[in-house]
């Protein structure tokens, strides 16, 4: 099965990303993370990027925020399919990170997330692995089941509630 790689601008953005990670390793999808910024690492980044896919990795994942260009850097540099997760920080609360992110010129398309998305980016990377993985395809069926089930017995239980 192919690795994806949670790549984030600053350390300090894990405590979202972290929910990327778990969610990815919940599914039992090999996740790898790094630290890598598109301004003070931008070698670092773009080596990591062109060697992803002989390195094993079928999706990267990039958070982050403000000016936000680590996922079209990235994208830049590989063919893989890029996510990015726009990372709620300063002035502009992820708005500026959400615009960065999106905004990709043609020809170098990332896939983007809402602010502080690292659940959906880690189900979107899941999906794209899932093509080719029917085991993968299978355990999202489950989880969507189970999602399903979870909203619907919080519907009874409400009805429930508002009928005594």
């Amino acid at each position: 099965m192919k690795k994806v790689a949670v790549i984030m601008g600053s350390a300090n953005d894990l405590p979202t990303v972290q929910k990327a990670i778990d969610t990815l390793r919940s599914f039992g999808v090999c996740a790898e993370a790094h630290v890598y910024s598109a301004h003070r690492t931008p070698v670092e980044a773009r080596r990591f990027a062109e060697s992803a896919r002989e390195a094993g990795f079928g999706v990267l994942i990039a958070a982050a925020g403000m000016a936000a260009h680590l996922a079209g850097a990235l994208a830049a540099a590989t063919t893989l399919p890029v996510i990015g997760i726009p990372i709620s920080a300063g002035a502009l609360s992820g708005a500026d990170a959400l615009l960065s992110t999106v905004q990709m010129p043609s020809g170098i398309p990332v896939a983007a997330v809402g602010i502080d998305g690292a659940v959906n980016a880690a189900l979107l990377a899941v999906q794209i692995l899932a093509v080719e993985d029917g085991v993968l395809a299978e355990k999202l069926a489950a989880r969507r089941k189970a999602d399903t089930e979870k909203t619907l017995a919080a519907d009874a239980a409400l009805q429930e509630t508002a009928q005594n």
